[in-house]
């Protein structure tokens, strides 16, 4: 409906506005296709939206004008107000956010290269930021550029870059898991007197599985005794040789702290982009991705968006993620109003419908309407969403069905020498037809970086020997993310080959069972130390794995060998009561220690 037609609508009051939507409803039937706003529903048959949300929350159900409707609920709606109602299908247009950015064929016009900085902890990306933008970051302040929008653009020599800020490289991937590639070129920050820390090592594995060419910038060149070829050195261990080694990978010796070689860096940046060949088409309508949104207090859902292909103009209407808005005014870095945004150009729009989410792909349509609908059907295919997670039990199925398989695998392991037998161990499994491959692999517990890289990644984690807290156990599951726990090799790289080969067994996973704490010792000749238990938490069970803790360190990982109540042996002991029980190791325990019970338990998949 046009805004003239709402309008003269709007003046016959509530009636005339009933009368003008219910006309579309056909013998006291609604007619609709594919996914519909609670907005779009009651505008269509006529009825007040804010009644409707009232009737809902009163059933305890937020609904809102943005909601796409599930058929069930446009059915409750239709009965209340004595509609009856018909679904019928229609060839919708594909999900936007699935369609190709880039496309060789038509894409002739020179863009210019999306640059994300990495590095460890204090290795000088900041500072190297600040450098390339002359403002002052690092000291706090906010100097030539008045618009933080986590984007922004330099020229060298009349040729752009364009920068994306993230707080990291598990925000880069968290990206890329929501189908936004918008990196053309990393750059690597090394300093050049700490050289490569864990750190350094991840962002190389996250650029590496996002398969984005790495330039290297050795910083800190300017402190006294450092030692640039070590650097050199261990960065080959890793897979980045220097050219002059007869490497591939473009390294650069700089100071940011001191603006050395920095030039020549931006130089390097803008000469890979060449050999790539980025190219995309100006004249095409925008598409892109989304960098950071939030809700501004004063301008509402605001959202810095970069445009990759096409050109975004003032006046078109986007479909952002699940939302939509028309781009009434669109600002860069500098807070500069702009009409047009180019290739690889970053710009923050305002009026946005909602909040999306940073990696959300955005489209620009012709019509408002278009851009509704393609918003709604986005929302709507993402509340069907049923995306198969990575597993070994799937991969298995794959196989057997006579798929061929890849396995990529993100290992943590306890120590960075298990780290390498693992890897050697798992770079000798061989099956004709298959493929293995190691995406990250580091010592220390499995973190929230590591499931957000195997989301993105479609990897299974492997856990050898190491902690998986509550917290990242829950973000696996919600990602669909398996991880696999072992303490011998042998059974690691047997799970692995067996799925290759369509073979695998069981799936097992450590279930904790319960607590109890030390309450009474006593000595025996012929079994040592004897431990008066009080069960806490869950129940201990005869022969189970326990991990005894002294304050907040876990000090021991052994078995109890023997659990009984009184006299009798017992299979278990549940919360609320004593028992005694002895454990395999030969260490004094002390009253006050806390045993954790736990085991491995078969799982059932749905692979």
């Amino acid at each position: 409906m046009s805004d003239k037609r709402h309008r003269r609508d709007m003046r016959g009051g509530k009636a005339g506005f009933a009368k003008k939507n219910r006309s579309e409803v056909e013998n006291g039937v609604f007619v609709y296709s594919g996914p519909i706003t609670l907005d779009q529903l009651c505008k269509r048959i006529g009825i007040p939206a804010v009644d409707v949300i009232k009737g809902f929350l009163m059933q305890g159900k937020m609904i809102s004008l943005n909601t796409v409707l599930s058929d069930e609920l446009i059915a409750e709606v239709c009965l209340e107000h004595d509609l009856d109602f018909r679904k019928e299908e229609a060839g919708l247009p594909d999900d936007f956010t699935k369609a190709k950015i880039f496309d060789k064929e038509r894409d002739h016009d020179e863009r210019p290269p999306v640059v994300t900085i990495m590095g460890h902890v204090d290795h000088g990306k900041t500072t190297l930021i600040d450098t390339i933008r002359h403002s002052t970051i690092a000291a706090g302040e906010h100097g030539g550029i008045t618009q933080e929008i986590g984007a922004y653009q330099k020229a060298i020599n009349g040729r752009k870059i364009t920068f994306i800020d993230t707080p990291g490289h598990e925000a880069f991937t968290a990206m890329r898991a929501r189908g936004a590639s918008v990196t053309d070129i990393v750059v690597l920050v090394v300093a050049a007197d700490d050289g490569v820390k864990p750190q350094t090592v991840e962002a190389i594995d996250h650029a590496r599985a996002a398969k984005v060419p790495i330039i290297v910038a050795i910083n800190k060149i300017d402190k006294p005794g450092v030692n640039v070829e070590k650097v050199k050195s261990e960065l080959s261990s890793h897979g980045l040789l220097c050219e002059e080694w007869g490497g591939d990978t473009l390294m650069y010796e700089i100071s940011a702290k001191k603006n050395q070689g920095v030039d020549k860096l931006l130089e390097g940046i803008l000469e890979l982009a060449e050999l790539l060949e980025l190219r995309a088409n100006a004249e095409g309508p925008a598409v892109g991705s989304v960098i950071e949104a939030r809700l501004d207090k004063k301008e509402g859902s605001k959202a810095t968006l970069l445009v990759q292909n096409g050109t975004l103009h003032v006046g078109d209407y986007l479909a952002v993620g699940e939302y939509y808005c028309k781009v009434r005014k669109m600002v860069n870095e500098y807070d500069n109003v702009l009409k047009d945004a180019l290739p690889s150009t970053p710009v923050a729009v305002t009026g946005l419908s909602g909040v999306p989410v940073a990696g959300d792909r955005f489209m620009a349509f012709k019509t408002e309407k278009e851009a509704r609908e393609a918003a709604a059907r986005k929302a709507h295919a993402s509340i069907g969403s049923n995306e198969r997670g990575a597993s070994l039990a799937d991969i298995a199925s794959d196989v057997a069905s006579g798929e061929t398989p890849l396995i990529n695998l993100i290992v943590k392991a306890d120590t960075q020498g298990s780290c390498e037998a693992i890897k050697s161990s798992l770079e000798k499994i061989e099956v004709p037809g298959t493929k293995l491959q190691i995406i990250h692999c580091a010592s220390g517990d499995v973190n929230q970086g590591d499931i957000v890289l195997a989301h993105a990644s479609h990897a299974v984690v492997i856990a050898f020997s190491v902690k998986v807290s509550s917290s990242v156990k829950d973000d696996a599951k919600q990602k669909k993310v398996e991880i696999r726990d072992y303490n011998i090799i042998y059974h690691l790289t047997e799970d692995i080959e067996a799925a290759l080969r369509g073979k695998l067994g069981p799936v097992y996973e450590e279930v904790v069972y319960g607590h109890a704490e030390v309450r009474s010792l006593f000595k025996a000749s012929h079994v040592g130390q004897i431990l008066g238990l009080y069960v806490t938490e869950g129940k201990l069970k005869s022969n189970c794995s326990i991990r005894l803790s002294r304050g907040k360190e876990m000090i021991l990982d052994t078995k109890l060998t023997s659990l009984k109540r009184f006299k009798d042996d017992a299979k278990e002991v549940v919360q609320g009561f004593e028992c005694g029980a002895t454990i395999a190791d030969k260490f004094n325990c002390e009253i006050g220690d806390v045993l954790e019970a736990y085991g491995q338990e078969e799982v059932k998949t749905n692979g």
